[in-house]
């Protein structure tokens, strides 16, 4: 695997003091599982290219290992960037990596114009993934993806790319960046996943992990989905100004709407619904600080309730306000909480009787909305689903909200009652559901209700599929 460290900073040869690497000479060292070399094709005052050549032993890899098979001699190790490469980083350039440069102190803290190239970056996300985790730290990528065989087009691409960053940075920023994000893309680590990683990803996060769009998706995958591990990440990733920030937007929309106690009708409406249904198992989805799972658990009839929610800070405060930790075996057991999102296949949501989501849909971004409704409905497909959203027309009414303001925030839009009935008809048509649009609140005569509910049910399947 091939990793090249370009500058045009002048004079370019400075790159040979921060990498702690002569531009004259060709050096190599001993890794466990291989081989790395580093020298310059090219270094002059106005152009210096560094490449780091990471030669991987496969069979090194796995003689010790027990049960070894074919696939763990014969894969793609050799040639793609991962944690192997993150290590030899660590290795090879470790003083770069921390920031320390003895002979030119000033330099590792100016930046300074770099492009870095990995020869094949896998990323079986697609390009759209590989943007969306390097644009935000600033960088210009560019990326072209490989086919899976040359001589065979139709076999179709591949999941690896040839990627190149440009940025204006410091060395040990970016550096950081490829450390963190290389073992992210490939999916997986060759050595044993530990407390000792949560340190390691705080520590070469530092600065720039906590405000990434994607920081909860790259600590999952850099730490192999260990929940344990990646809770303790995200807990101490999550700034007291951030959860403050959150805090007071819910606390903006619950004044806005103060005056009608609306919250709590929301809450008692989608109750209603389960319970009628007859259902014992039930979805929170988005279920945030666990009110509605609360009101669930309180009621016998429900003996499976599972909330779930994309921030590790209200799963918390969700189980707080349970207390399951006080609560007997039997009655813990009947409660579970995980961290997700509801845009993607999840397989533990599969199975439920009901699921509610209450004011949750309008937190998507638009374009999202599509996988979102084939995660819930598609996928998930719970025989009921009961979901609430605000009703934009009424929004005039709250005398504290600016006209053309929506109620929270986070709300990335709010529907009319004919866009809401519009997509909820779409919806059910599109997954074989029926649906029943009612209104939760005091009704205007021309604004209708503040919250519009739809209770969505599986149609029956026909008696002639097979």
């Amino acid at each position: 695997m091939l990793l090249t460290l370009t500058t045009t900073h002048e004079p370019a040869t400075d790159l040979g003091y921060l990498l702690h690497k002569h531009p004259a000479r060709c050096q190599s060292f001993t890794l466990p599982f291989g081989q790395a070399h580093v020298y310059y094709p090219e270094a002059s005052a106005t152009r210096c290219t560094a490449a780091l050549v990471l030669d991987v032993d496969p069979v090194g890899l796995v003689r010790d290992a027990r049960g070894a098979t074919i696939r763990q001699y014969v894969n793609d190790r050799p040639y793609v960037a991962s944690s192997l490469l993150s290590v030899a980083l660590a290795r090879v350039y470790g003083s770069a990596l921390n920031g320390r440069c003895k002979d030119r102190p000033e330099l590792a803290q100016t930046a300074i114009p770099l492009h870095a190239r990995l020869a094949a970056l896998p990323c079986a996300a697609g390009e759209d993934r590989l943007r969306r985790l390097f644009e935000p730290l600033g960088y210009a990528v560019t990326a072209t993806q490989h086919p899976m065989d040359p001589v065979f087009p139709a076999w179709g691409a591949s999941p690896y790319f040839t990627v190149e960053l440009t940025h204006t940075i410091c060395l040990d920023q970016l550096l950081s960046h490829l450390y963190v994000l290389m073992p992210v893309l490939d999916g997986a680590k060759h050595y044993w996943v530990g407390e000792e990683e949560v340190e390691k990803l705080l520590r070469q996060g530092e600065g720039w992990l906590a405000d990434h769009p994607e920081r909860d998706y790259i600590t999952q995958r850099y730490l192999k989905y260990r929940k344990a591990l990646a809770r303790a990440a995200l807990s101490r990733l999550t700034t007291p100004d951030e959860a403050q920030d959150a805090e007071a937007q819910d606390a903006e929309e619950a004044a806005v709407e103060r005056p009608l106690s609306l919250h709590d009708q929301r809450l008692d409406a989608v109750l209603e619904v389960l319970v009628q249904t007859g259902a014992t198992s039930v979805l929170d989805l988005g279920c945030g600080e666990g009110r509605l799972l609360h009101r669930l658990w309180s009621a016998p009839q429900f003996t499976r309730i599972v909330g779930v929610d994309v921030s590790h800070r209200a799963l918390e405060r969700a189980q707080a306000r349970l207390r399951l930790d006080r609560q007997p075996e039997a009655q813990r057991r009947r409660v579970e909480l995980h961290h997700g999102s509801l845009v993607y296949r999840d397989r533990r949501l599969t199975g439920f009787d009901a699921a509610a989501l209450v004011e949750v849909v309008e937190h998507l971004d638009p374009p999202r909305l599509a996988a979102f409704a084939r995660s819930v409905f598609g996928e998930a497909r719970p025989r009921t689903v009961v979901l609430t959203t605000p009703n934009r027309e009424y929004n005039a009414r709250f005398e504290t909200l600016p006209a053309g303001q929506l109620r929270h925030r986070d709300h990335r839009f709010e529907w009319t009652r004919a866009e809401f009935e519009a997509w909820a008809h779409q919806v059910a048509e599109a997954y074989g559901y029926t649906v029943d649009i009612r209104p939760v609140g005091p009704e205007d005569p021309a604004l209708g209700a503040p919250t519009q509910m739809g209770v969505f049910d599986r149609r029956p399947a026909s008696p002639n599929t097979p």
